[in-house]
């Protein structure tokens, strides 16, 4: 039986005035992504936004479901989907743990619920730019790798994930900096949505980001020595 571990108390990162009173605490099987501090920077978002009763919330990429699990507890009628067999099923032991009801659906990001409507759907996909240009099929890297210019998600994000909104329907999307804030805001305003910077958190770079520091400045991602990236929630709608 693979041993399941505890994550967050040591996955998250220092708040920094972020953070919500109370992030679930959840349980992470290996190769399944921990949240860190972009997912709490989404989580804190979560909280602001207005939950009414019987809404349908949407968390796509959901790792280990935290997101999703915290929109149910809301009251939300919650969905979840991961492309990965482990993240679904972490996800599922954490809406057990919580005791909350989440649909775990496990494709590729909006493809299992393609012909539905959402009133809020949260995303923290894939967004670090690596060399290379495709995405990973397997492995650890596939919760993080994105292409070259860490877009090969977003750009996808932007284009399928705002037809799945409610007329009054709200997205919120986690990414880093370097991965081109300006195009997603551009994207998602094609797409005929209202989008706009909702929160930022500057934060060092982790073990992945730092092992690319040289490769990122010599793409012109950053200004050489820089070792650290702001994280950033788009908050989208169409009212």
């Amino acid at each position: 039986m693979t041993q399941v571990t505890p994550s967050v108390g040591e996955g998250f990162a220092a708040p920094l005035g972020h953070g919500p009173a109370d992030v679930p605490r959840v349980y992470r099987l290996p190769g399944v992504y921990a949240p860190q501090g972009d997912t709490e920077l989404l989580l804190a978002n979560l909280a602001r936004e207005e939950f009414r009763s019987g809404m349908r919330s949407l968390d796509l990429c959901t790792g280990t479901g935290v997101v999703a699990v915290a929109s149910a507890l809301r009251g939300t009628r919650a969905t979840a989907v991961d492309i990965s067999r482990a993240a679904v099923t972490t996800a599922r032991l954490n809406a057990l743990r919580h005791r909350c009801r989440v649909r775990l659906l496990r494709g590729d990001l909006e493809a299992p619920v393609a012909h539905e409507r959402f009133d809020l759907i949260t995303v923290n996909p894939p967004y670090v730019p690596c060399e290379d240009p495709a995405l990973p099929a397997r492995g650890r890297r596939r919760a993080w790798d994105a292409g070259t210019d860490g877009r090969l998600l977003l750009d996808r994000v932007c284009e399928r994930v705002p037809r799945l909104l409610t007329s009054s329907g709200t997205l919120l999307v986690v990414q880093s900096s370097l991965s081109g804030v300006t195009a997603t805001l551009d994207g998602l305003r094609r797409a005929g949505l209202r989008a706009r910077v909702a929160d930022r958190l500057v934060q060092p770079f982790g073990p992945v980001m730092a092992s690319r520091e040289d490769w990122f400045a010599a793409r012109g991602l950053v200004p050489p020595g820089t070792r650290t990236e702001d994280l950033v929630v788009i908050r989208a709608s169409r009212a």
